[in-house]
């Protein structure tokens, strides 16, 4: 192992008090802090940690090449978001080779739909190198709307709203309780989808969870399709209430 430390950080859904303990302390002990931003902007989990870092901390934006303007399935974002993790990884990895600590932000949990995990599956094995959980998303959503989600031998799925939309139904038709997450313009699919497998009257959708300005709304009565990144539908379970 080469001396430096990498340490992926989970900063939680939103809210900077739902931070972990270790969380913070290791914020406190990086050395560097790289996060993932789109190109101009400092990205939701650099903001979470304002206040949190050491003075004179070296900061690494890690911007992605492209967001939403190919399709995920295309070669050229396959192509293009491969290259940018193997080139983040390079970055990050001169830092490391030079003995620094350097924490990794990733919003919500790291290794859960995070983008950490494409550097720590490029790193770990040459770095020393630790996980710091973080709340996820749909934890800090259905907690700020007081919904029960599962209980007892209730079947919990957790969908990308960016899947097919007969997977979906599928999918939703097989399960007690339903997350669905990448919202965004996926809004209207994702709403069909529900209607289809009977579960759109219980469906809640819920916008920028646990952060200033979140709001939450019975998906059946949401007038448009427009959705942020930072959004989410649950579906409870928990039919049988004991």
């Amino acid at each position: 192992m080469a001396a430096g430390r990498l340490i992926g950080v989970g900063t939680g859904p939103g809210d900077p008090e739902l931070l972990t303990i270790k969380a913070v302390r290791a914020l406190g002990e990086a050395d560097v802090l790289a996060y993932f931003a789109k190109e101009g902007r400092r990205g939701n989990g650099r903001t979470i940690v304002d206040g949190m870092l050491k003075p004179g901390i070296v900061e690494l934006p890690l911007y992605y090449p492209v967001t939403v303007e190919i399709e995920k399935d295309h070669h050229d974002y396959k192509s293009a978001i491969t290259a940018f993790y193997d080139s983040s990884a390079t970055a990050v990895a001169e830092q490391l080779e030079a003995g620094r600590t350097v924490a990794i932000l990733s919003e919500g949990d790291p290794m859960f739909y995070g983008s950490y995990m494409h550097l720590h599956v490029r790193l770990a094995g040459r770095f020393s190198a630790e996980v710091i959980p973080g709340i996820t998303a749909m934890s800090g959503c259905w907690s700020l709307a007081g919904m029960p989600i599962v209980q007892g031998d209730d079947v919990l799925s957790v969908l990308p709203g960016t899947m097919a939309e007969a997977q979906l139904v599928r999918r939703l038709g097989d399960t007690e309780a339903a997350v669905i997450m990448k919202v965004g313009r996926n809004l209207p699919k994702i709403r069909r989808a529900l209607a289809a497998s009977g579960k759109l009257a219980e469906a809640v959708y819920v916008e920028r969870g646990t952060m200033a300005n979140a709001s939450m709304i019975p998906l059946a009565d949401k007038a448009d399709d427009s959705a942020p990144y930072f959004s989410l539908v649950l579906v409870p379970g928990w039919k049988s209430r004991l």
